[in-house]
């Protein structure tokens, strides 16, 4: 069984326009005081806002992960950096040939690492 409070986290990221307190509760399929904990505990790391909001006049939360910095080593495949910072190429991911290419080298250098 997936832990709570990164299954709860994973929702709450998953949705960019946030999400209600009263719904993630039923969503995670725990019990309020359960969810309420785990609201708590992600609060504390950092990891979302959460902001009072009233939905038919009942008062909720609205839940929205924060952005978290990005680890510097995700941008970086050996020596190279990701092709993606600075292009200004309008492209379709799944046929950016100089991503595939950095993907590749990126592949190589873990699977050489183990």
């Amino acid at each position: 069984m997936a832990d709570p409070e990164e299954e709860g986290l994973r929702l709450i990221q998953s949705k960019p326009e946030g999400v209600l307190q009263s719904e993630l509760w039923k969503e995670l399929g725990v019990d309020s005081r359960k969810c309420s904990r785990i609201v708590k505990k992600l609060e504390e790391k950092g990891l979302i806002d959460r902001v009072e909001y009233r939905k038919d006049g009942i008062k909720t939360y609205l839940l929205r992960a924060k952005r978290q910095p990005v680890n510097p080593a995700d941008l970086l495949a050996g020596d190279e950096l990701i092709p993606c910072i600075g292009c200004d190429l309008e492209c379709i991911v799944e046929e950016c040939h100089p991503l595939m290419d950095w993907m590749y080298q990126l592949a190589i250098v873990q699977h050489a690492g183990e």
